[in-house]
């Protein structure tokens, strides 16, 4: 009980550092001195309460351990062949499972196996890997108004349905780039939602998860815990592919209804 309720003061610390930092920004832009007036203290406790508690935007990942599942492939030329993780898949669990400890969260990952039948329904999940490996998530996407995957004689890209604006890898066209989504979609039981990362190829989940450590403050900022959706263009290092040379955002942060 004692773990819980630091747990719940920790959470609550952060509540109250978030409102504060929100007061101090657009439109208000009040200044710590007039915190203080307004909440009856004095400035060095308003200093004090905004260096307390996690950073605010671990709100961004979950309130708990989270849990990466990531979608795995059989071993090739076993005859009892186990589901094993891309190299590139499992540096992705390693950039969040260290961004996570960053913000005082614990983490760890889970391997799904073919067909791919991946449990959503749980809280302080991220969900790694594309439709190709984890086919259900291509029917949980369709709950995005503004982005999904789909699959023609191609290969799988990222569509706008609305205006049917498509993001074909460069990969598949020989370029060292690929593109990521990157999106909060609903859970299947409608208590919650799920923060789902997933390139068309490996390369776009390891730089799509490189973009939200490097832009977690952001994103919790302009999203908190909404649903949402984007995508990701990440461009790798021709010779060694796990390593990601930039990343940027090439749409805007779609903000889902509901």
């Amino acid at each position: 009980m004692i773990d819980e309720y630091q747990a719940a003061i920790g959470d609550l610390s952060r509540v109250r550092r978030t409102a504060l930092e929100e007061l101090m920004g657009e439109p208000t832009k009040m200044t710590q001195s007039q915190l203080a007036e307004m909440l009856d203290v004095s400035r060095s406790r308003v200093s004090q309460l905004l260096s307390a508690g996690t950073r605010p935007e671990k709100a961004f990942l979950g309130s708990g351990k989270v849990t990466l599942a990531i979608g795995g492939k059989f071993e090739v030329g076993r005859n009892d062949p186990g589901a094993v993780l891309s190299a590139e898949a499992f540096a992705a669990y390693e950039i969040l499972a260290e961004l996570a400890r960053s913000v005082g969260l614990d983490a760890g990952y889970e391997v799904v196996p073919p067909p791919g039948h991946v449990h959503l329904n749980r809280p302080n999940l991220i969900v790694l890997t594309n439709p190709r490996l984890l086919p259900f998530l291509s029917q949980v996407m369709e709950a995005d108004p503004h982005l999904r995957y789909v699959e023609d004689e191609q290969g799988w890209y990222i569509q706008e349905p609305d205006t049917g604006k498509e993001y074909r890898s460069p990969r598949d066209s020989g370029e060292c780039a690929d593109y990521g989504y990157l999106g909060r979609l609903p859970r299947p039981d409608g208590k919650g939602s799920f923060l789902y990362i997933a390139g068309t190829h490996a390369q776009g989940t390891l730089g799509t998860a490189r973009y939200v450590a490097d832009n977690l403050a952001e994103l919790h900022r302009e999203l908190k815990s909404r649903r949402f959706s984007t995508v990701i263009l990440c461009r790798y290092d021709a010779k060694d592919r796990r390593k990601i040379l930039s990343t940027e955002r090439v749409t805007p942060l779609f903000k889902h209804e509901g």
